[in-house]
């Protein structure tokens, strides 16, 4: 391997690769960039993401709209998805035979239902571009290097690497991912930047409750969640049982707006659900159902299409409706407490779930320490992040992966222009 480079990445994923390639496309001669990555394999978080379909982006082509998919950075992103959004990711990959597909939610995944086509098309892009791939070789230590003015080609930067190796380039970017990867934060650290403290994001919720054992697969499409120990803190979304609690898009948008909150209480709190979200229409069905169907038990069946049927007998037993009382005999205070149930069910939450190579932080590089324009540093010059490991993230469905898009668009072309004068 060579010693100097014109780009050093550290970080083989989605804003690794993206830099690196941007940065080749605008440069005049062949690249002299090099990709490090830790791991035995390129793009770890590429395959398993969406199930391993790859979820990369959402179908919102209005920056400002999409901005306020992020609860750390909509306002830093707002510039930055204007240069470089969902429309041009849509577009990069198409034009590079990645067709996309926009399901009911808005996730964009490609065609092919399967995340190595994205791999391969990044990949391949790298390798057109000449742009070089070192797996299995992590970066334990960088030293900043001063210019020599009589040597307009020195190097600014020394990589010493976990292989023995010691490399040297002129521009480097971190793009480790999010700051529980203890390494990108050391590095960061030692040229000067500072990190917002690394906590989980995009988690679900252990419950141990009568009232969902044993309904694991069941599901909702329009649930309504909050946390009664922050009274402004909530979510609306499809909402999942699991076999450990409650899972599904509502429950993630919750923990990526309360990252830090439910972090401070220890992943112990109640979490409140409302199974049928904003719906003004309960008390009519129920009406109707008494009025239709008078003989009728009322557990024998939901009344509420939304609601399946082994929920609703759980939600009828939590209510104190027995077991064989029909419509006609149902009282009114039972039928009160009923629609608490489905408007208000309440669980005492014991702790979090997670993917431990899926999942997102809350946390990293503070953002006012970068020109969020060229995605720079503004302490250390040539120095560049992208991706997770800045101070951003987003709510699922394809955020997470957009920021990587933007935010290593945007640094390689700074970094292009940087090496070209």
């Amino acid at each position: 391997m060579q010693k100097e480079w014109d780009l050093i990445v550290i970080g083989g994923g989605a804003a690794g690769f993206f830099t690196a390639i941007t940065a080749a496309s605008e440069l005049d001669r062949p690249a002299r960039i090099l990709i490090l990555e830790k791991s035995s394999h390129f793009l770890g978080k590429v395959k398993i993401s969406g199930g391993g379909r790859c979820n990369v982006t959402h179908a919102c082509f209005d920056s400002k709209e999409f901005s306020r998919a992020y609860p750390r950075g909509e306002r830093a992103l707002l510039g930055p998805l204007h240069h470089w959004g969902a429309t041009d990711t849509v577009d990069w990959f198409e034009s590079r035979g990645i067709q996309l597909k926009t399901e009911a939610d808005g996730r964009m995944f490609p065609v092919s239902d399967d995340s190595q086509s994205i791999i391969d098309c990044l990949i391949g892009e790298a390798r057109k571009a000449d742009i070089q791939m070192q797996c299995s070789c992590g970066v334990v230590q960088i030293h900043l290097l001063q210019d020599d003015d009589s040597q307009t080609e020195s190097p600014r930067f020394q990589v010493n690497c976990d292989t023995g190796e010691n490399l040297t380039s002129h521009s480097l970017l971190i793009a480790t991912g999010g700051t529980r990867n203890a390494i990108g934060e050391k590095l960061a650290q030692s040229l000067g930047h500072h990190c917002e403290p690394a906590v989980p994001s995009l988690f679900t919720f252990k419950i141990n409750d009568p009232l969902i054992e044993g309904l694991q697969g069941l599901s909702v499409n329009h649930a309504k969640l909050s946390c009664q120990e922050i009274p402004k803190l909530s979510s609306h979304g499809p909402l999942l049982i699991t076999h450990w609690g409650l899972s599904g898009p509502a429950s993630l948008r919750l923990s990526a707006w309360g990252a830090r909150q439910l972090a401070d209480k220890d992943y112990q709190f109640t979490l409140r659900v409302n199974w049928l979200g904003d719906s003004k229409s309960t008390q009519n069905q129920l009406d109707q159902a008494r009025q239709q169907g008078g003989k009728r038990r009322v557990s024998g069946a939901s009344v509420i299409a939304e609601i399946p049927k082994r929920l609703w007998k759980r939600l009828c037993h939590a209510a104190g409706v027995t077991e064989g009382v029909t419509w006609s005999q149902l009282p009114k205070s039972t039928e009160r407490k009923l629609l608490d149930q489905l408007h208000d069910s309440q669980f005492q939450v014991t702790g979090k779930s997670m993917n431990k190579d899926e999942f997102v932080t809350c946390g990293g590089i503070v953002l006012k320490e970068i020109n969020l324009r060229y995605m720079e540093s503004r302490l250390c010059p040539k120095l560049y992040f992208a991706g997770e490991i800045l101070n951003i993230d987003g709510i699922t469905g394809g955020f997470n992966f957009q920021n990587a898009w933007t935010t290593g668009h945007l640094a390689g072309q700074a970094i292009a222009e940087k090496i070209l004068s």
